[in-house]
């Protein structure tokens, strides 16, 4: 079991006070904080042996290097990768998918071929994909999402009929929704379709084997994981990298280059062009190692226990919550009578609760539903039951004040 208080005295942006009241931090699917031992290993890096990887024979950047090289090998084995080269670092899950788009989809999708997406898709999992149908004339096909925030999988077969890939969110950052990827891996690899998943809300919340799922793509961020921003992956199976044309031209991704033409380097460094982000790879690193030292199934348990907790609290007030699957993680979004989202995000703001209000990237979502926005709360193993009391004298307050003013 997690001792939240005791784990809680790693992170100093925690103990902190919001208009006279203690922080309690419940956008963790936005981003979550970091604690100590992750600002720790950037901040050695930046002290003790900054230099620039890959490029240099002197003790630091061999120092460099080496820990750069460490944080791949980690990242390998914390989602299950067969070669630590098949873990490619980006910025963050945007550009990992965007990498997919213009590199194996630009050059392996042609007119009229078709994308399966989910009517659940952050925009990073959408707006690649329009860019390609303008480009080149792709069909878009979605898989629709019921009253309950779940995928609709009863014509999955007739859906995947011409598909050459499949794209989908592992946990919905809106409904909290954890979809069935494995199951719909092995039905879109059965038409010869290839998968990819924005796991941005999965890696930092459960254990994930890519081998397992089943996937040929996997996308995540550093920052929802108690790492730095400014710093993804883009896991991919070898024999796929390989085939792929590289995304961005420049140093470090090129084997020889001349005045006519250039040749590329192997993998990784062929995706990874230019000077990277070295410190936020370093801290992504410290990252995993932190969340091993918790351990995975701990945090899921948490997590699960908080949201048993606040779904069963906050029924008493008057919310409406959007999305109600059986298999969910830590994630709760929910609409007030009379109150808007951004109304609700404000009134908790002055009780120093910090909330998400919005669309939460999916727009597409909030139409299927027929909300403008909603407020969402999301859990991270740092959180506490006290704080789901707290989140609700702060909801009581905001049915207060708009009875008095209806």
């Amino acid at each position: 079991m997690i001792d939240s208080m005791k784990i809680r005295e790693e992170f100093p942006i925690l103990h902190q006070e919001i208009n006279g009241k203690p922080l309690v931090y419940l956008d963790n699917a936005a981003t979550s904080q970091k604690p100590k031992f992750v600002v720790e290993a950037m901040k050695d890096y930046y002290y003790n042996y900054n230099a620039n990887v890959h490029r240099g024979l002197y003790r630091l950047s061999a120092r460099a290097t080496e820990a750069y090289d460490l944080a791949r090998e980690k990242v390998a084995r914390f989602i299950g990768a067969t070669h630590n080269h098949e873990v490619i670092f980006t910025s963050g899950t945007t550009a990992a998918i965007n990498l997919v788009a213009s590199s194996w989809a630009q050059e392996n999708l042609k007119e009229n071929d078709v994308i399966l997406l989910s009517e659940m898709e952050h925009h990073s999992n959408i707006v690649p994909w329009h860019f390609l149908q303008k480009r080149i004339g792709v069909e878009l096909r979605f898989l629709k999402v019921d009253e309950n925030g779940v995928l609709c999988l009863d014509n999955l077969d007739e859906l995947l009929q011409n598909v050459k890939l499949v794209g989908l969110t592992h946990v919905s950052n809106t409904l909290g929704t954890i979809n069935p990827i494995k199951k719909i891996a092995e039905a879109a690899h059965n038409v010869g379709a290839k998968v990819l998943i924005d796991g941005a809300q999965a890696v930092p919340h459960m254990e994930v084997n890519v081998q397992d799922l089943g996937c040929d793509f996997y996308a995540f961020s550093g920052h929802k994981m108690c790492g730095p921003t400014g710093v993804g992956v883009l896991w991919g199976k070898e024999e796929i990298l390989d085939s792929m044309p590289p995304f961005l031209g420049g140093g470090d991704m090129i084997d020889e280059v001349y005045l006519e033409y250039s040749t590329y380097a192997s993998l990784p460094n062929k995706f990874e062009a230019g000077t990277m982000n070295i410190a936020q790879v370093v801290g992504l690193g410290a990252a995993v190692d932190y969340l091993l030292q918790i351990g995975l199934s701990n945090i899921l348990a948490h997590e699960e226990q908080m949201v048993e907790v606040a779904l069963k609290k906050l029924s008493a007030l008057d919310v409406r919550f959007i999305g109600n699957a059986e298999n969910r993680a830590g994630v709760i979004s929910f609409v007030m009578d009379k109150a808007h989202p951004h109304d609700i995000a404000t009134i908790l703001d002055y009780e120093g609760i910090a909330v998400r209000a919005g669309h939460h990237c999916t727009q597409p979502l909030m139409k299927k539903f027929s909300v403008p926005a909603t407020a969402r709360v999301s859990f991270y193993f740092y959180n506490t039951l006290d704080e789901i009391d707290r989140l609700v004298y702060g909801l009581e307050k905001v049915k207060e004040i708009f009875q008095r003013v209806s």
